[in-house]
């Protein structure tokens, strides 16, 4: 019973931490496109990113817990075979990584600074967590090594 708790928590805050994966990088998107005389826009932009990254944050650390709890307290991907899980953590540090670059991208937009990138750089940027879902769902479905 335990066991399926903790496993339906994480997955429910990993989902949420991953909305907002999805979402704050389209928000950059609108960002860039945003016209240098548009400030009202540019503010209500910057405060639904700020909004949105603190949320996904809050959710990004029981859905990490929830997992390190799956991992070590009920010994998930450990022993023999579970090649699959180090690859899954491997990317799940990248996420992290991504986690936090977004917040210093969200810092650039805040201080005023020039997009660096077009909008047609966000929007490639946007893709990389839905590639990472789908390279850690085929890791933890098939558990291929």
């Amino acid at each position: 019973m335990l066991y399926a708790l903790v496993k339906s928590l994480h997955i429910v805050f990993v989902v949420g931490w991953f909305a907002g994966l999805f979402y704050l990088p389209r928000i950059f998107v609108n960002l860039a496109m945003v016209s240098p005389d548009s400030h009202a826009e540019r503010e209500r932009l910057l405060l639904m990113a700020r909004k949105l990254y603190r949320f996904m944050s809050l959710l990004m650390v029981p859905a990490l817990g929830f997992g390190v709890w799956l991992w070590w307290g009920f010994g998930i991907g450990r022993g023999p075979g579970s090649g699959w899980m180090h690859a899954k953590l491997v990317l799940v540090l990248g996420l992290v990584g991504y986690h936090h670059g977004c917040r210093r991208l969200l810092r650039d937009f805040e201080q005023f600074q020039a997009p660096p990138r077009s909008h047609v750089w966000y929007r490639w940027f946007n893709e990389v967590p839905v590639i990472v879902l789908l390279a850690v769902v085929l890791l933890v479905v098939l558990k291929p090594f």
